[in-house]
């Protein structure tokens, strides 16, 4: 990967860290802990819960990715950096504009979850 690579990647984690801050906000405000309300019925609270449990499952993905992002970012200038840490070979760099947080490429990524 070259300096001009790094510099679209830097960008675009950047830009995804932004928008991953923002949504994690909005995403604290929906899943804050709410009073059981008397007025709905039973289903309408089991609906409401299994909403702020979703809410919570999208935000802790959200705060994980952050962290991985954050960390890609202070990795940059590594000489490792966009290269799978299992076969050591580059990473596509389509796929780091799409992920940037990568540490495998595909191939290995699909191997790991098989």
């Amino acid at each position: 990967m070259d300096e001009t690579d790094k510099i679209i990647i830097k960008e675009q984690i950047i830009s995804d860290i932004e928008a991953l801050k923002k949504q994690i906000k909005l995403l604290e405000e929906k899943a804050k802990p709410m009073l059981p309300d008397c007025s709905q019925c039973d289903l309408e609270r089991s609906e409401t819960l299994i909403e702020v449990e979703l809410m919570h499952k999208i935000l802790n993905g959200s705060r994980i990715r952050l962290a991985k992002l954050e960390n890609a970012l202070s990795q940059i200038n590594s000489p490792e950096f966009g290269i799978c840490i299992v076969c050591e070979n580059d990473i596509p760099l389509e796929r780091m504009k799409i992920r940037p947080e990568s540490i495998r490429c595909v191939a290995c990524e699909n191997a790991k979850r098989n």
